[in-house]
């Protein structure tokens, strides 16, 4: 009996202590601070990718995407102007999940090209894919 509670109380301890890691690890804006045109996709299948082009100025477009990820709980980490990396961490654990951005010059308007994908984990359960979605039916309204 005494055995089976301090098992159990090790791994209690154990769980605790990767939720406060993945709570308090630094954030390493510059290491997940790239292009989406030219990043490469993970190994791992927990990221997405957003290309659309938006019918307004590229600086218009940063000020909406800035507001629009403000909305959705984002906080940018990294970058300014027409490139922009922002930090989204789901609610019950705290994981973040990295988003970065670029907005170029386009026909008609602003190319915006996004690629979201988390810190930690294999599979994200469709995570990213649905925030870039959410925030493509925002920018697009």
């Amino acid at each position: 009996m005494k055995t089976t509670f301090v098992i159990l109380a090790a791994i209690a301890l154990a769980a605790i202590g990767l939720a406060l890691w993945v709570r308090l690890a630094p954030l390493q804006a510059e290491r997940w601070h790239v292009d989406p045109a030219t990043a490469p996709d993970p190994t791992t299948p927990n990221f997405a990718r957003l290309d659309l082009t938006l019918p307004m100025p590229p600086e218009a477009a940063a000020e909406r995407l800035r507001a629009v990820a403000a909305e959705s709980g984002a906080v940018l980490v990294a970058g300014e102007g027409l490139h922009l990396t922002f930090v989204t961490r789901s609610r019950l654990m705290g994981y973040p999940d990295y988003t970065s951005v670029t907005l170029t010059e386009a026909e008609g308007g602003t190319r915006l090209q996004a690629l979201a994908r988390s810190r930690f984990g294999h599979s994200d359960m469709g995570v990213n894919r649905a925030r870039l979605n959410a925030w493509r039916a925002a920018l697009e309204r």
